[in-house]
């Protein structure tokens, strides 16, 4: 893990807000102070069993044409949750806070070409495909020491370095579920954004998938027969739940878990999909920020629940403590809900 930036003590305490008769989140996470030998090893030893990761980058958002500042959910994030409350709800005692992976060489590389040129987008798409192999490697090394990574920020192309690591951890295939308001299923044209679940699937590290809460509006009839022609892939639109009722939530969450809960699998929540929340692609119209806890914790009971994946969310500096608050309540509804004997 070479871009790997661990986290310290003293940043901690820096970002810790103490009160009289309080004990804050952040005075009982751990940290790997430095790497003694080898970063496996020193996870392999820890006890704790939920590893936080920061993915501080918004390329592959960029690479596939939408509004950047993915890039800020990790600070946002991280100064909220360590000032949450640890108490009978909340115990930070399984907790490792990581650290972030760097990608300032990767964005240094694209400032020396013009944003609106094809070439741009070409470039972004190929350092896109670098920041894959930092994040399968974190991941790859998080899950064979038999922890559960819980990754924060950057865009949604991270899905393909989550289900890859994890796949290759675990030496098979492994499902995926998205709560997304898009399929990121596009075609093989280079890495970015919207293609990090259709080429996990073509290279045999994604075997089941499905999609939660696709909206119609933005969901091609070329997305839409590649989703039909193949039992492996299934989706619920956002409009069938919650506008038109033809569905019931709970009932398509079931559906879901029958689908992609028999083996390991990856939960990613896009920020897309949840109604005025700044993202990539914020939305009008979208499942509300009680829904999504909800699906976090249903789908965090499961025992083959494998990684957490919050991303997409773009908060301006008037909006991280915002962003921050709702990852931080995804993040925490998570571990209560995967903390069982």
């Amino acid at each position: 893990m070479d871009t790997l930036v661990l986290m310290t003590q003293s940043k901690i305490e820096n970002l810790i807000s103490k009160r009289p008769l309080e004990s804050k989140f952040g005075e009982h996470v751990k940290v790997l102070s430095s790497i003694t030998k080898n970063i496996y090893e020193d996870l392999n030893l820890l006890d704790v069993k939920y590893v936080i990761l920061g993915l501080p980058e918004d390329i592959g958002v960029i690479a596939n044409y939408g509004k950047p500042g993915a890039c800020a959910t990790w600070d946002a994030t991280i100064k909220v949750l360590l000032n949450t409350q640890n108490n009978a709800f909340n115990t930070a005692k399984n907790v490792l806070i990581l650290g972030h992976l760097d990608f300032t060489a990767e964005i240094e590389k694209l400032s020396k070409w013009q944003q609106d040129t094809k070439k741009y987008s070409v470039k972004a798409r190929k350092v896109v495909a670098e920041i894959d192999k930092s994040v399968c490697d974190a991941v790859y090394t998080i899950v064979k020491a038999g922890k559960i990574p819980i990754l924060i920020g950057g865009g949604h192309n991270n899905a393909y370095g989550n289900i890859k690591g994890t796949s290759l951890a675990l030496k098979h295939k492994i499902n995926a579920i998205n709560f997304d308001a898009h399929s990121d299923f596009r075609a093989l044209e280079g890495r970015h954004s919207g293609n990090g679940f259709s080429y996990a699937f073509a290279e045999g590290f994604l075997n089941n998938y499905f999609v939660f809460g696709l909206h119609e509006n933005y969901t091609s009839d070329t997305i839409l027969e590649i989703l039909k022609e193949n039992k492996k892939l299934q989706y619920t639109t956002f409009e069938a739940i919650e506008i038109r009722k033809d569905l019931a939530f709970k009932a398509e969450m079931k559906r879901a878990k029958e689908h992609i809960a028999k083996g390991e699998f990856g939960l990613e929540i896009d920020c897309d999909a949840i109604e005025n929340i700044p993202s990539s692609a914020q939305t009008p119209s979208g499942f509300s920020t009680t829904r999504a806890r909800q699906f976090v914790n249903y789908f965090g009971k499961q025992k083959q629940v494998a990684y957490l994946h919050l991303c997409e969310a773009a908060p301006t500096s008037e909006q991280e403590y915002q962003v921050g608050k709702l990852i931080t309540y995804l993040i925490t509804d998570f571990i209560r809900a995967n903390s069982y004997e």
